[in-house]
């Protein structure tokens, strides 16, 4: 071995601790990087692989009923592939729990091959000739115990059928399920996909020669033009009420999977970026201090006929090594993490044929970038060593000349201060650099530790603001057909509601210049009790007599603002008409229109009527208008609150690793710059000892500089993790919701007691530096 390199190893096993901390900050860098990557990349390729394998549709169409005929006049259109009509409807499932409220979507399987949104047989077998065998979504079977074999009871149309289930199955359409946009998590032990026979669908529903939805897969060729297809299908089928005709980019589990994989992509980039920068800049201080301790030793091995370069690489070693260490441990611990997540998110989402491949060009990206920004790091902090000449190395270096600093020139306050935190304010006001990384850095981890504060709060401040604030009713009914606004009598007669108020809720096309989205209006009364309309500014608004409300969601989707004409056109009737923006609104759980009930009926042209109601009601309502005829859904708020509270653990776990990236990172930083405070005042400290200062007094001394520098940190961190935490609600929200910022006390105050607890850990493991230190060595100036 090299003389060099057994000098290398001497200097690591000085500094261990040092060298150990950044290695893991490195490990934690790389693994992150790796890890997240891969699933992001593995997520998407299996979607997608499962796409291909399941032939998922490209649009998809929903009208109250659709002749056979004219689906199969779709075929005129250039580009389409398939059409396939299929039934689609929610009914009520009955279960052990007379109390327990659990809703089936039935879906009509078409016979025949090619078939769009196939499904994938996991267990048991296809259906046969029985019209009443059929298969169940993979997520609701897991979730209620249901196998191939058992029994499910399905109330439709007010009576109660024994089907038999012969298999569980996963869809393209269903690997996030939920029941609609309003829905704020997946809950698949309330809501399930049972999978019929059309035979069974269409004799049981009423649907015979008929459906009420339409998948469409486009050729490949076409799917750049996928908007103006669905531009003529919308015309070919204007007469029969079409409600909602959306392309694959907007359906509501293809919307959720892709704004997954985003988001672990941008995790993967963003977190071990920052893990990486801060473990560079420690490495460039650490390599500065030892180049400047090392000064005679250096002189010698200059003396001695080692050149610039050698010295300076044996010194770049140090941070080679960190890049090396980090990078090989990092590949180690990525693959079982890899495994680990990707089985994680197979919990919640539902893809059979999710691959788990080993992408080696993130290994070969990941250690060449890692290794190269070490050693870049450790050039530039030991780029001191060409400065050194021999014969000036042999003489110590000159101290940097002092002078008082500021605070001494207030002289009534200066002489008040104990002598102990004179030494202190002095070191830290005299250190700029190195007090300024350590605050820095203490406010990255108080702002990073902030952020676990804020996702524990986003889904309660989601659902408190979207259904305490904004929607203020108990239960919301849908109808399955347009219903005279008379039928609201018949409804408080039902249920015994304290409030009661009609709404009309249709799918509108809404035009702004080039900007165009299909979305639900929605028509209440102008003095509606349970819709409380707030601008940008949280100051109640009133619905206007003309003009429509928007979300801010869809707002900016369409680029509209207040004073903008807008077209709406119906997606049940031929209704065209232009209408000015009134309000921006907010709202949290998906992007609508709002109107008063009557301007939104003459829009509609098509007389009185309305489409649901909503109810304040002590009564249980789900369960008195479950058989009722012609009641599509009824949703209770309460349910969605014991949906969220489920989903809690899941919030909790992610919060938990938020926090222990936080303390990992205020850990390195302050154990490594205490270190280097330490190494570099030991001619201070052997000199206190002789003053009469003993061990303990001096680690006090020590633990004031960084409980300064903590509270300044903390202090700092609070505005960058405010724009920490605002960053991270616009990069969450999407089309389906809109996270609300909202900061708590309890937050900052978590946070900062959380960073106080990392500091002190941080600080104790130092303290076996100040007690082992040598203190007459240091006076004696001694070498090795």
């Amino acid at each position: 071995m090299k003389r060099l390199d057994t000098r290398l190893l001497r200097l690591i096993k000085g500094s261990k601790g040092q060298f150990i901390s950044l290695s893991i900050m490195i490990i934690l860098s790389f693994t992150i990087y790796i890890s997240f990557s891969m699933l992001a990349d593995n997520l998407s390729d299996s979607i997608f692989h499962f796409y291909e394998v399941t032939n998922f549709g490209d649009i998809f169409i929903e009208a109250p009923r659709i002749p056979k005929t004219a689906i199969e006049g779709l075929y005129d259109i250039e580009g389409v592939g398939i059409a396939q009509g299929r039934i689609s409807i929610n009914v009520p499932l009955r279960v052990e729990d007379p109390d327990e409220r659990v809703v089936v979507r039935l879906v009509s399987l078409p016979k025949g091959e090619d078939i769009v949104n196939d499904l994938y047989i996991l267990e048991g077998s296809k259906i046969g000739e029985n019209p009443k065998e059929v298969l169940v979504l993979k997520q609701f079977s897991d979730a209620r115990g249901i196998e191939p074999g058992d029994g499910i009871r399905p109330y439709i149309k007010g009576r109660e059928y024994s089907l038999d289930v012969t298999g569980t199955v996963g869809s393209p359409e269903y690997i996030y399920l939920m029941e609609n946009e309003q829905d704020l998590l997946t809950n698949p032990e309330k809501f399930g996909i049972v999978y019929v026979s059309e035979e069974f669908a269409q004799h049981t529903l009423g649907y015979g020669g008929s459906y009420n939805e339409v998948v469409i897969q486009i050729k490949d060729d076409y799917k750049v033009n996928i908007d103006n297809i669905i531009d003529e299908i919308e015309t070919q089928l204007d007469r029969y009420e079409v409600t909602s005709i959306i392309g694959r980019k907007d359906q509501i589990s293809h919307n959720v999977m892709m704004q997954e994989v985003d988001q672990i992509d941008r995790m993967a980039t963003s977190v071990s970026l920052l893990f990486l920068i801060v473990a560079g800049i420690i490495i460039n201080i650490i390599l500065s201090r030892i180049v400047k301790n090392d000064r005679i030793s250096i002189g010698i091995m200059k003396a001695l006929g080692y050149d610039n370069a050698k010295i300076l690489f044996h010194y770049a070693k140090y941070s080679l090594l960190i890049g090396v260490v980090g990078s090989v441990a990092g590949v180690i611990l990525s693959i079982p993490l890899s495994i680990s997540m990707a089985r994680l998110l197979i919990q919640y989402f539902n893809v059979p044929m999710f691959r788990m491949r080993l992408d080696y060009i993130y290994f070969i990206y990941g250690i060449l970038f890692t290794v190269l920004f070490c050693v870049l790091s450790g050039l530039i902090g030991a780029r001191n060593v060409t400065k050194i000449l021999p014969a000036e190395s042999m003489r110590p270096e000159a101290p940097k000349g002092g002078g008082r600093i500021w605070l001494e020139g207030v002289k009534p306050l200066w002489s008040r201060v104990p002598f102990s935190w004179k030494v202190v304010i002095r070191n830290a006001l005299r250190s700029k650099r190195r007090s300024v990384f350590l605050i820095l850095g203490i406010a990255l981890s108080y702002s990073v530790t902030m952020v676990p504060m804020f996702m524990n709060s986003i889904w309660n401040n989601l659902f408190l603001l979207q259904y305490g604030e904004f929607q203020r009713m108990d239960y919301s009914v849908e109808f399955a057909v347009p219903m005279n606004p008379k039928v609201i009598k018949e409804l408080n007669q039902l249920v015994d509601a304290d409030q009661i108020e009609p709404k009309i809720e249709l799918p509108f096309e809404i035009r702004n210049g080039w900007k165009k989205k299909t979305v639900s209006i929605i028509g209440v009364p102008r003095d509606t009790i349970f819709y409380n309309f707030k601008d940008l500014s949280r100051r109640e608004i009133e619905l206007p007599e003309d003009g429509i409300f928007l979300s801010q969601i869809l707002a900016d989707s369409l680029g509209a603002a207040v004073g903008d004409e807008i077209m709406l056109k119906s997606l049940i009737s031929e209704a065209e008409e232009y209408i000015v923006v009134k309000g921006i609104v907010e709202q949290y759980l998906g992007s609508n229109g709002y109107m008063d009930i009557e301007v939104m009926s003459g829009v509609l042209k098509e007389g009185p009527m309305i489409t649901g109601a909503s109810l304040k009601t002590q009564d249980d309502a789900v369960a008195k208008l479950k058989n009722i005829k012609n009641i599509r859904q009824v949703q209770s708020i309460q349910d969605m609150q014991e949906s969220m509270q489920q989903y809690m653990d899941t919030i909790i776990a992610a919060v938990g690793i938020m926090i222990v990236l936080g303390a990992i990172l205020a850990f390195a930083i302050v154990y490594n710059i205490t270190i280097i405070n330490i190494n570099e005042r030991g001619m201070e400290f052997s000199s206190l000892r002789v003053l009469g200062f003993d061990k303990k007094e001096i680690y006090g001394l020590i633990s004031r500089e960084n409980g300064i520098m903590a509270l300044i940190g903390i202090i700092l961190g609070i505005p960058i993790g405010y724009g920490l935490c605002s960053g991270m609600a616009s990069a969450l929200s999407s089309d389906l919701f809109s996270i609300p910022f909202i900061l708590g006390p309890s937050s900052y105050i978590i946070a900062g007691g959380a960073t106080i607890v990392f500091v002190a850990i941080a600080q104790l493991a130092t303290a076996r530096k100040i007690y082992k230190l040598n203190f007459l060595d240091v006076l004696k100036n001694r070498m090795y």
